[in-house]
């Protein structure tokens, strides 16, 4: 690369969710394919997601005091940890990933502090000394696709043969956890609630599913238990706690179709090559979220009165983005993909006209009207 008469050391920074790290995956190979050494640098929500992509070699963790849903307090201890951590990480490069609403400079200023001598990132506000490349991201465009963007501004591209889709390390046999029968999987929960079904809505999902003849497996993190116990009843089994991310991504890539909402199985499913019937709350703008480099459906009334309000909580009684969905939108959706299963190769990246352009950008979607 230019300057360096080796590859460099490169840190990869992207502090929130796991969702947010796997979006990052196409850039992280980018970087690793012109560096020596790829570091991700990750929030304790996003490391399981960052030790599951492909050419990392080690995963820092920091809880930034400016990410997450309840943010840590400033502590001395945790940012001098860092920066102990990152000096002894010899970096040449750093390049902070954030999404189009965030700041990079929180953590370009403490990767100076640490000595890195090159950072690069995404930003509007006036960076001072913080930034070496301060990059303008194209407007619209996908978190997955920015990211890689950034990448190529600072001189790193995919090596060839590498489409540039989502990607995760190779997933463990869960066929022990769902038995080898066809199944569907229903991820009723998110960390945010304005971007799920609600209990009920997921319920009557589950059994119109059942109904249609899919066997239906229910997933969820460990304190969704109640919520996967409720949804799955007496017509799907239920693995709510059951799996880890990487288990998780096991099961998500031996399903004919993933009906989720916006939030992190969705992209892992994406990353697994599975398809996926997504339930996008309009709160952030599905542009820039949908599924990635997957065959997809987009349900949900993108206009509705929450939209581009990045509420957490629904602003509108009866959360009729979502919960006015069809069953027969998600049956109709499950079924085009469960059709084409048995043809279909994992890592295939040609999309139906229905879907996505080669850079996320929609061309068409289905919505619930409210």
């Amino acid at each position: 690369m230019t300057g360096f008469r080796t590859l460099p050391r490169t840190l990869v920074v992207r502090l929130d969710s796991a969702g947010d790290v796997l979006l990052a995956g196409p850039a992280v190979r980018a970087v690793a394919a012109g560096s020596s050494y790829t570091a991700l640098l990750c929030g304790p929500q996003g490391v399981e997601a960052g030790r599951l992509l492909p050419d990392v070699d080690d995963v820092l963790v920091y809880d930034a005091p400016w990410v997450g849903l309840e943010a840590a307090p400033v502590s001395h201890t945790a940012t001098r940890q860092l920066l102990d951590e990152v000096t002894q990480g010899r970096f040449d490069r750093a390049l902070v990933l954030v999404s189009y609403h965030q700041s990079p400079l929180p953590a370009a200023l403490l990767l100076k502090l640490a000595g890195v001598g090159w950072t690069a990132a995404d930003g509007e506000d006036y960076p001072g000394s913080l930034l070496d490349l301060r990059h303008q991201r194209l407007p619209h465009r996908h978190e997955a696709r920015a990211a890689l963007d950034l990448a190529e501004a600072c001189g790193f591209a995919l090596p060839p043969g590498d489409d540039g889709a989502l990607r995760v390390e190779a997933t463990p046999d869960t066929t022990p956890l769902t038995g080898g029968e066809p199944y569907v999987v229903l991820h009723p929960g998110a960390a945010v609630p304005a971007r799920a079904w609600s209990p009920e809505r997921a319920e009557r999902a589950a059994a119109a599913l059942s109904a249609a003849g899919h066997r239906v497996v229910v997933t969820g993190g460990p304190d969704e238990r109640e919520l996967t116990a409720r949804v799955a009843g007496r017509h799907a089994l239920d693995l709510g706690g059951a799996t880890d991310l990487r288990r998780l991504a096991g099961v998500l890539a031996r399903a004919r179709a993933v009906v989720s909402g916006n939030t992190g199985p969705m992209h892992l499913a994406a990353a697994v090559g599975t398809p996926v019937v997504c339930l996008f709350a309009p709160v952030v703008p599905a542009e820039r979220w949908r599924p990635y480099g997957v065959p997809h459906v987009v349900l949900g009334d993108q206009h509705a009165a929450c939209a581009d309000s990045r509420a957490r909580q629904c602003p509108v009684p009866g959360h009729p983005c979502l919960d006015r969905v069809d069953d027969g939108e998600v049956l109709a959706a499950v079924a085009s993909f469960a059709e084409g299963a048995a043809d279909r190769t994992r890592r295939a990246r040609a999309a139906p006209a229905r879907v996505t352009a080669p850079d996320g950008t929609p061309e068409t979607e289905r919505g619930a009207s409210v």
